[in-house]
């Protein structure tokens, strides 16, 4: 999303040293003009609390030329600030488990470095000349090409003094039969997070759009969120003409506007569920983010209203973001600091109670959690010894020691 992405590069630029950022997916895409166009793509990625989104996508490609080989290549953004240098290979160090089938058969892909296009304006000049032919994916040289991790973890060539961004490649030939081809493309890739944002999970649309027919003629998107509960917000500027909607589980979305631009934001909120979003003749110039819900703090104006109660259940970094956070603004009238304090601390202490949707018994809390659009009841839900991980423990037994 272009509003929201440009607060997450300034999380980089504001907190070097506490954001990771570590992959975009991309769609498969051609590395040379063809005739082949898109007929249909399913794009499914699945969030759960580990570390992992998985990603599936099934295509069915239409060639109405004669059988032909086509190169084609997977594209995936370089880790920033993770402690991993360039992987000469070019294998990327936070993707697992890359798998092609085409027509029914698993393709070998081969690997390599990559200059990367979906960031920035300031390309160097052979990658700009190179775009204007149409061609993408285009392999760095390191006879000139040197990385510059010392300085900014990018590429450098000494000879036109130009820096360059980097990206990884999984390379396969694809034979595409007359007619009707299928691809299954699978794969898991580590989510970024930010100091100020439990996950942060892009995903690049505009490489499909440089087959024949510069659109997907039938394009569905899924979000599954399995075996836990997921708050996030999704950007609509890519996905105009339609709404996005629960379609399995528990869950709701709606429609906000950012203060600024007033451009519009589909808020979302599953438990064990699908949100989809279905278009035709679908085109679009604008890639997609998928952001935890902390983003609304920096997009939404909530006017004299306690700003909302955010909270992740994520082993990575979401449970740690509700101890810096001032819930003060919905205690009931006047206290003492020391009321005020121990209200904050049970709001933190009952939040993963809330995140899967527990009944409170006592009336404050009720309130509270009832007041936050993403708490969904779940009467049949009961807490046991093992509901919660880890850090969602240490959560629970030490709120009352981060309020200040």
């Amino acid at each position: 999303m272009a509003f929201v992405l440009m607060l997450w590069v300034g999380f980089f630029a504001a907190y070097a040293n506490d954001g990771v950022y570590y992959v975009s997916g991309s769609h498969l895409e051609p590395v040379q003009e063809t005739d082949i166009s898109v007929k249909k793509e399913l794009l499914t990625i699945t969030i759960t609390d580990g570390p992992f989104a998985f990603v599936e996508v099934e295509y069915e490609f239409m060639n109405n030329g004669e059988p032909k080989d086509v190169t084609m290549g997977f594209e995936a953004r370089a880790p920033y600030n993770d402690g991993d240098s360039l992987n000469l290979k070019g294998i990327h160090p936070h993707i697992k488990d890359f798998s092609v089938v085409m027509n029914g058969k698993k393709l070998n892909c081969s690997n390599g470095v990559v200059f990367a296009e979906q960031f920035g304006d300031e390309y160097p000049k052979e990658l700009k000349e190179a775009i204007g032919k149409g061609r993408h994916l285009i392999p760095v040289d390191f006879k000139r090409w040197k990385y510059d991790a010392e300085n900014s973890e990018r590429l450098y060539n000494k000879q036109t003094d130009e820096y360059a961004d980097f990206a990884y490649a999984y390379y396969f030939d694809a034979h595409f039969n007359r007619g009707l081809n299928t691809v299954r493309h699978t794969y898991s890739y580590r989510i970024s997070y930010s100091v100020g944002q439990a996950f942060h999970i892009p995903y690049w649309l505009t490489p499909a759009m440089r087959w024949a027919n510069h659109q997907i003629d039938d394009f569905t998107l899924r979000i599954k969120v399995d075996n836990c509960t997921k708050h996030f917000v999704i950007e609509n500027t890519p996905f105009e003409g339609s709404s996005f909607r629960v379609t399995a589980g528990k869950g709701k979305t709606r429609v906000l506007t950012a203060s600024e631009d007033n451009i519009k934001l589909t808020e979302v909120v599953l438990r064990n569920g699908t949100v989809e979003w279905h278009g035709n003749n679908y085109r679009t110039e604008h890639d997609m983010d998928i952001d935890s819900g902390e983003v609304l703090d920096y997009l939404v104006n909530w006017g004299n209203k306690p700003a909302p109660i955010y909270y992740d259940s994520s082993d990575t970094f979401g449970g740690w973001l509700v101890m810096d956070r001032d819930y003060s603004g919905y205690y009931p009238g006047k206290g003492t600091k020391k009321q005020i304090r121990d209200f904050v601390a049970r709001i933190r202490r009952n939040l993963p109670y809330a995140h899967r949707g527990y009944v409170f018994k006592d009336a404050t809390l009720r309130k509270v959690f009832e007041s936050q659009w993403w708490y969904m009841p779940d009467p049949s839900w009961k807490p046991t010894d093992n509901s919660f991980s880890e850090h969602e423990q240490y959560l629970i037994k030490n709120s009352g020691t981060f309020y200040d």
